[in-house]
């Protein structure tokens, strides 16, 4: 069973992002450029709820009184397709620094230049990227907020943390909060792979960072407190999902959960 809904689940999900883009691509574009976010917002909550109710995978959110108003840089582990779009409804005014290919995909790059995301060659060096960091810091002066992956790419659950230096520039340069945010959604949307499990977990928003730290003192409390979030949130999960099949990071890092306590 878990085959054939996993399977119906991403004929849905992308049919699903397919229709509401054509069909809600003139609200999209008649809208002001926040007001419109309602459009990829809603596809989203419509995607919670297609997860749910054909797969039966369901979350809940912790800690959202952490998520401080105006300008932050929202820290979130990355595992999963999911985790890419999935906490978008909370967020006020959101954007990404992603990779101007993106922008070029017919349609969906059209939804992304509306929205301001700020486009990165990564093979720039030098002009290219100084234009980066003023767009970037221009989009934070409005109030918006920047949504980064510390570790900078998807990472089982479980597996030894990663975490690029470049969110400890951008915390130095943009003097705006951070936003750390654990959680597992790895566990049942794994990476790479067209199975979907069905269960519960939580995404723990933890209090923001604030800004003025050195750069090296802030990475060391960012991977301190997300990390430790990090592993309470694997061990409930585990617990209350015991029949996740569990990737070997995640086997590993509960082994020496086990033996640390």
């Amino acid at each position: 069973m878990i085959i054939l809904r996993s399977i119906l689940f991403n004929l849905v999900f992308y049919a699903n992002l397919i229709v509401q883009m054509i069909v809600l691509t003139p609200i999209y574009f008649i809208l002001p450029r926040k007001k419109a976010w309602f459009v990829p917002k809603n596809w989203v909550r419509s995607n919670h709820w297609l997860l749910e109710k054909i797969v039966g995978t369901t979350f809940e959110i912790e800690g959202l009184e952490n998520i401080p108003e105006g300008p932050y840089i929202f820290a979130p582990k990355h595992q999963s397709f999911w985790d890419a779009y999935a906490l978008l409804p909370w967020l006020d005014d959101p954007f990404y620094i992603l990779k101007r290919e993106l922008t070029w995909i017919p349609l969906f790059g059209w939804y992304i230049i509306k929205q301001r995301m700020v486009p990165v060659n990564r093979a720039a060096r030098g002009k290219a990227m100084t234009d980066v960091m003023e767009r970037t810091k221009n989009e934070m002066a409005t109030g918006r907020q920047l949504i980064i992956y510390p570790e900078g790419t998807r990472r089982p659950p479980g597996a030894p943390p990663e975490y690029k230096y470049g969110i400890a520039r951008l915390y130095r340069d943009l003097k705006v909060p951070v936003v750390p945010v654990a959680m597992h959604p790895g566990l049942f949307w794994p990476r790479r792979k067209f199975l979907r499990f069905p269960g519960h977990f939580k995404v723990r928003v933890l209090p923001p960072v604030e800004a003025g730290m050195d750069p090296d003192a802030f990475l060391k409390k960012l991977v301190e407190v997300t990390e430790a979030a990090s592993d309470e949130l694997l061990v409930e999960t585990v617990k209350a999902n015991p029949q996740l099949p569990l990737p070997p990071t995640a086997k590993q890092r509960l082994r020496e959960l086990g033996q640390a306590s």
